[in-house]
């Protein structure tokens, strides 16, 4: 093997660092490096090696500069919402294998929407995905003009007809999660809504809807909340300030992070969850999974979800008819610890 050539300390080690370490020439590397026939499968070998053993790594922004298509998907996601980050590895696993890498945008605090978008578009992404965007729908058809646009877990009624919708069937969650109270034989259940959130009133609909199926219209309890802990806790406040005899046997909450701070709530009150409160969040994040929380709730098909939004993107990039309309992926409830039958006596 030949002798490894200095790397001066702090550089990155370039093809030429590469070509002299495995004892071949610039060309052949970059013949290996880019995946393109024209190497033995020895020689191969050989620098794929080399580079590892030097640290060296393709420059994929410099790829991406000398070509005319940068084969970036771009994502805006809430810096602070657990379901966002799952639908994130679910993107990442589908984009991968179909070519296309992943750039992120984060939404925070600080941060808004269209500070997101425009860096995304400044990093030359070809399409954009856009995780329970809140932005007006006018927004997104003009973002659709310049880039295909997948809107992931928002309804747009109506949708841009350039704008792809890929969504879960919020209400049919919320009434599953209803059904499933009800047949352990609850009969007041408050909703502690989502408040605007992307989501929220389709979830408030299906609440409504299953109350009302099930009889219990008279038994409809929407409290303001929204999609934090924060807003799960004021909601679970409101319902203890109530006389024990006067408040719900079980709380649906707009999501999981809402839930959560019912459960701190309840816990720190010394209210038993579930023996004398149940408790459903909604997204099956990986919040809910955790041991000491345990939580019933309503999962999302975060695979499909992402699978389609991947699917309708590239759909759009390679000039395919993409039918319109909405994606609607269904839920399903995943019952774990904080809901039980009511408490008698």
């Amino acid at each position: 093997m030949p002798t490894t050539p200095a790397v001066p300390d702090g550089k990155r080690p370039t093809l030429a660092h590469v070509a002299a370490r495995a004892g071949v020439s610039v060309a052949l590397v970059s013949i290996v490096m880019r995946g393109a026939y024209g190497a033995s499968a020895t020689t191969r070998e050989r620098v794929l090696k080399a580079a590892e053993e030097i640290g060296y790594r393709p420059d994929t922004r410099a790829r991406v500069l000398r070509s005319n298509r940068s084969r970036l998907l771009g994502v805006q996601f809430g810096l602070r919402h657990p379901f966002h980050s799952d639908l994130v590895e679910g993107i990442y696993a589908a984009a991968e294998p179909a070519g296309y890498q992943v750039a992120l945008s984060a939404v925070a605090p600080s941060r808004g929407e269209r500070q997101a978008v425009e860096a995304l578009l400044a990093d030359r992404c070809e399409a954009l995905v856009l995780l329970g965007p809140e932005v007006p729908a006018a927004r997104l058809a003009q973002l659709a003009a310049q880039v295909p646009v997948v809107s992931v877990a928002r309804r747009l009624r109506p949708a841009p007809p350039a704008v792809d919708v890929v969504r879960t069937a919020d209400d049919e969650g919320a009434r599953q999660a209803v059904d499933h109270l009800v047949a352990l034989g609850h009969r007041t259940i408050a909703h502690i809504d989502g408040g605007r959130a992307p989501g929220a009133a389709d979830r408030r609909r299906g609440y409504r809807t299953a109350m009302h199926r099930h009889g219990l219209a008279e038994h409809v309890q929407v409290l303001p909340g929204g999609p934090t802990e924060e807003d799960g806790a004021r909601g679970a406040r409101t319902l203890l300030a109530d006389a024990p005899t006067a408040r719900p046997s079980a709380v649906l909450a707009f999501n999981d992070r809402c839930a959560t701070g019912v459960l701190d709530t309840l816990l720190r009150a010394g209210v038993p969850v579930p023996g004398e409160i149940s408790v459903v969040g909604f997204d099956d994040t990986s919040l809910s999974r955790l041991a000491h929380i345990d939580l019933t709730t309503v999962a999302q098909d975060v695979p499909r979800l992402a699978e389609l939004a991947v699917g309708r993107a590239i759909a759009r990039l390679d000039g395919e008819v993409v039918a319109e309309g909405e994606s609607v992926v269904p839920p399903c409830l995943v019952v774990r610890g904080t809901t039980a039958p009511p408490a008698t006596g």
